[in-house]
């Protein structure tokens, strides 16, 4: 999660909203990302969308099994039906996001009947920290 949690700071540094996410193999970390749909003028750049896209790359395949992901923020449903369809084994993440989340709150996307795989989700890894930096984020912005 420290590194995640790098990644959402050079997010915020940027003026992106400071979320980060790596994806990890056999223990290795094979991707990183952080926010940047403002610099990349894309709305589905974030972290968690680039990261997969990062570690498919990575691998060579779409499927990501076995794989982790950890995230410093609960995802919202785009990144909840990435998650998915690349068959991501585990989700690690730090604070809830209950505006924009989906997997504790809001559309719920893993435990919906017609969902085509469920992972293994961890809440609250390093919350504190992670819900600090979003705070501080916008506490700068208002």
């Amino acid at each position: 999660m420290a590194q995640a949690l790098a990644q959402a700071q050079a997010a915020a540094v940027l003026g992106e909203v400071p979320v980060g996410a790596v994806v990890v193999k056999d223990g290795q970390v094979i991707a990183a990302a952080h926010n940047a749909p403002r610099e990349q003028c894309d709305p589905t750049a974030h972290a968690e969308v680039l990261a997969i896209r990062a570690a498919a790359a990575a691998l060579g395949n779409e499927r990501l099994d076995g794989c982790e992901l950890w995230v410093t923020l609960e995802p919202c449903a785009m990144c909840a039906g990435a998650i998915v369809h690349a068959r991501i084994a585990r989700l690690y993440y730090g604070a809830g996001d209950t505006k924009g989340g989906a997997v504790e709150h809001g559309a719920r996307v893993f435990a919906q009947e017609a969902c085509l795989h469920r992972p293994e989700i961890y809440p609250g890894i390093g919350q504190d920290q992670a819900a600090a930096q979003l705070r501080e984020f916008f506490r700068e912005r208002r």
